[in-house]
């Protein structure tokens, strides 16, 4: 038997929608990374982006436990001294809730072009309504 590895080209991409109403942060991010990933299928092959697309809705209604939404900072420079800046993430899920996610889902994944190009299929709105019904996103539950 030989060992299989996935072309680029052979690989059929699915579109999926996730509800994100009252589901934990990290716990939905790392379902999510491993499907842009393709670790859910059985054709996966590391050096080849084998995953689907996943368009996540209600972004704005994801949970935190414990005290994170009060201790949690994100963290960026703008490469000047005395630049770091930092930010409460209860003022990010205010203003920008779809950029939570899309940060806690990216850093799950490599970093490197491949990674870059899994992310790019990740799509995320902060309210009920997403403008991809043209591809027929099935809908699914990521709950183990």
């Amino acid at each position: 038997m030989k060992t299989y590895h996935a072309k680029p080209g052979e690989v059929e991409r699915e579109w999926l929608v996730v509800d994100a109403t009252d589901q934990v942060l990290g716990r939905l991010a790392s379902r999510i990374a491993q499907i842009l990933k393709g670790k859910h299928r059985p054709q996966y092959t590391p050096h080849v982006d084998t995953g689907d697309f996943v368009v996540v809705i209600n972004a704005e209604k994801i949970k935190l436990t414990g005290n994170k939404i009060n201790a949690k900072m994100k963290y960026h420079h703008s490469g000047h001294p005395g630049g770091l800046k930092e930010v409460p993430i209860s003022r990010m899920l205010e203003r920008h809730p779809e950029r939570v996610l899309e940060q806690a889902v990216k850093g799950m994944l490599p970093k490197n072009t491949l990674g870059r190009q899994m992310g790019k299929k990740l799509k995320v709105y902060a309210g009920p309504e997403h403008p991809h019904h043209a591809q027929n996103p099935r809908e699914t539950t990521l709950e183990d």
